[in-house]
């Protein structure tokens, strides 16, 4: 390594931990970082609460000048700059949802060079090409960047025109983000915005902390209802495929004594403003929502996220239940699956011009949702990511099948798909296995195959179950972008020339206990409701989300190390130089008020003895405990009252009691110690008074 890059490591921590709180980096960020450092065009794919932003943003703190970020949704641009703002970083984003007088302030910001990152939707960004051509720009960051593909689940037309961005800016890097985007999608990002040799980099797709369900679609509200009331408080979306049915859940919950408002496309855009704020601001826990809401929102406390209908592919249902838990602490995704939502996404994909390839991936979303082996597995194989490891953190792994040695089926399956070069879809695959005799077959030649017919006992619809269980288990991939053709992984190879075992579940057993044990909530201690209400109470004056001072993680944090001092607080997760000067003092009064009350459950007075003993100054000690000084010396006096070891001579010269003693005289002999105050001009302190008339007497 050499002393540049040293060097550069160096600083890129200072900035870390001075401007966002942190110690260290989330995997892949300091690699991404590095790389757009060095102008090089970077592609991320990040999982929802994985960090991409920091990927961005602290490049541009690094780089001279201005970056850009583009980026879909209002709430996306309004939500990180908020949260930049609370970190001392200067941005500010511009769209057509502004006055023109905050649009031109935005605008002489930028050309006066005052903002380090500006965010701007796509279909904006060409109407200010002009102010970018005056300006220094650094960096060009494009979010959600799923957007601009057509094999993508959130096709946006304005993100085709980003291409441009590279012959406007030839010398400007380029970093495109996402969360969702399988190998077809990653291609396309990288051909459209004529990204050639950009680096890729995958970060793992895998949230541990978050807890996969699947349930049958019967009584689903009676489900819901029983699911919330281990809830309380916690935040969190449900997802409905209707807009009628946003409405009629939200209801049924209000009826039932829950907070909830539904969210949909067909409300006034300024009720959805309201609602979202409301949800933002922990007002309303739960929203009931189309799929239009929570893209991009970086509300990090939701806890929980219920699809009542399946997601029409897999993308989609990542990114959704990515919503929950981005502050890495237990969340839960709780999905209901029924056949009548299958046929209701088919007939909404019937028609458009990727109809094929949406069917195919709903196919592949319904047969997650009907998997009998670990849904992480199958989830994190689907985006390419190999696991051989059963999670232990979803509902197959906490109510297993039965299962049967597999290996000779599996291996059956993928010489198969070999001796198929790897060129055929299901269908054919499973035809070849059971020796069809249909035309297709025949035309090519497929009867002359080695494995052809040797399956034939198992009937069709076992085998196809059989084949989407090696792919939830990663044996096998599906390639949408090439006709669903399937292809062998790694692990596959090591089945058919290693000897790897398999085991598949018994179709024949019992699949899965439908009733699901109670989610257990720890409950939360006294100190954390109460600094969660500081933080209420601090983001109402600022006017910005909760989770803007600080996310339930720095809380959490702060609950189990209890900083005493400013240096201790400067070490809490979260905790930047501006939030440290901030937030500091009220959050530690909170935290030495609990202390006091709570854990160590001593007299006040005998608390603040022991910071003293501790070798801490009365002011420090007034500070940690939110008390005033006087309130401390009291507390030294009571104590010596009582008789214990304590030198109050420290606090008060002899001269200083020989003053109190000549105003006793004076005054001759008074009750109130205002009196004294008085006669000496109102510049002893009361407690000085206290100790002088007690002390004359030693």
């Amino acid at each position: 390594m050499t002393s540049q890059t040293t060097t550069q490591q160096n600083y890129i921590h200072t900035l870390l931990k001075t401007h966002f709180g942190f110690d260290s980096f989330r995997p892949n960020q300091q690699e991404i970082i590095e790389n757009v450092l060095t102008g090089n065009n970077t592609l991320a794919i990040m999982p929802t609460g994985g960090g991409k932003s920091l990927c961005f943003q602290l490049p541009a703190l690094a780089f001279e000048g201005t970056t850009i970020v583009i980026s879909p949704l209002i709430a996306l641009m309004k939500d990180q700059v908020d949260a930049l703002n609370a970190n001392g970083i200067n941005a500010a984003y511009y769209n057509s949802s502004q006055l023109p007088e905050v649009q031109e302030a935005v605008l002489n910001n930028l050309t006066t060079s005052q903002l380090k990152l500006l965010y701007v939707a796509p279909e904006s960004v060409w109407n200010l090409v002009h102010y970018f051509q005056d300006i220094e720009i650094s960096l060009i960051a494009i979010d959600e960047a799923h957007c601009i593909s057509a094999w993508g689940h959130d096709f946006r037309p304005a993100y085709t025109q980003l291409n441009r961005l590279q012959k406007e800016f030839p010398g400007t890097p380029i970093i495109a983000l996402t969360a969702t985007a399988d190998r077809a999608t990653q291609d396309d990002i990288v051909i459209q915005l004529g990204m050639d040799g950009a680096q890729r980099y995958v970060s793992s797709f895998d949230r541990p902390n978050l807890y996969l369900d699947v349930r049958p679609g019967q009584q689903r509200m009676q489900q819901i209802l029983q699911f919330l009331k281990e809830k309380e408080e916690q935040s969190g979306i449900i997802y409905c495929l209707s807009r009628k049915s946003t409405q009629s859940v939200a209801e049924k919950l209000i009826a039932k004594g829950f907070k909830a408002e539904a969210y949909h496309a067909g409300i006034e855009a300024e009720e959805r403003s309201r609602i979202q704020d409301d949800f933002i601001n922990d007002r309303t826990p739960i929203i009931v929502a189309t799929i239009a809401f929570g893209m991009g929102i970086d509300k990090s406390n939701v806890r929980w996220v219920i699809h009542y209908n399946m997601p029409k592919n897999i993308e989609g249902y990542y990114q959704e239940i990515g919503r929950s838990g981005r502050d890495g602490l237990p969340a839960q995704g709780l999905m209901f699956y029924s056949f009548a939502d299958v046929i209701m996404l088919r007939k909404f994909a019937e028609g458009t011009p990727t109809e094929a390839f949406q069917l195919a991936k709903l196919d592949r979303m319904q047969q997650f949702a009907e998997a009998l082996s670990c849904r992480r597995k199958a989830l994190l194989n689907y985006f390419g990511e190999h696991k051989t490891q059963d999670c232990g953190n979803c509902d197959i792994c906490k109510s297993p099948p039965q299962y049967i040695d597999g290996t000779v089926i599996a291996q059956k399956i993928c010489s198969a798909v070999a001796r198929l070069q790897e060129q055929e879809a299901m269908g054919m695959v499973i035809d070849v296995l059971r020796g069809s005799q249909n035309a297709q077959v025949f035309e090519k030649g497929y009867q002359k195959l080695k494995t052809f017919g040797t399956a034939r006992e198992i009937p069709w619809k076992d085998l196809q179950q059989y084949v989407i269980q090696l792919l939830n288990q990663g044996v096998l991939e599906i390639w949408f972008h090439e006709k669903g053709r399937l292809v062998l992984t790694p692990t596959a190879k090591e089945i058919l020339f290693d000897g790897k075992k398999v085991q598949l579940a018994d179709l024949i057993q019992p699949v899965i206990d439908v009733v699901k044990k109670k989610a257990t909530s720890k409950k939360r201690k006294d100190i954390f409701e109460k600094l969660r209400a500081l933080r209420t109470k601090l983001a109402s004056e600022a006017g910005v989300p909760a989770y803007v001072i600080f996310s339930d993680a720095s809380l959490q944090d702060m609950e189990q190390k209890l900083p005493r001092s400013i240096s201790d607080f400067a070490k809490i997760s979260g905790v930047g130089r501006a939030k440290l000067e901030k937030y500091a003092d009220v959050f530690l009064q909170v935290i030495a008020k609990h202390l006091d009350a709570v854990e160590n459950k001593v007299a006040t007075h005998e608390r603040s003895f022991q910071l003293l003993l501790e070798g801490h100054s009365v002011t420090e000690i007034s500070e940690k405990r939110g008390i005033a000084e006087n309130t401390v010396y009291s507390h030294f006096l009571k104590l010596y009252e009582q008789g214990h070891k304590i030198d109050l001579f420290q606090f008060i010269t002899s001269e200083e009691i020989s003053t109190v003693q000549k105003a006793k005289i004076a005054l001759q002999n008074p009750d109130s110690l205002k009196s004294y105050f008085e006669y000496l001009n109102e510049e002893t302190p009361y407690w000085k008074i206290k100790y002088g008339l007690v002390l004359a007497q030693k």
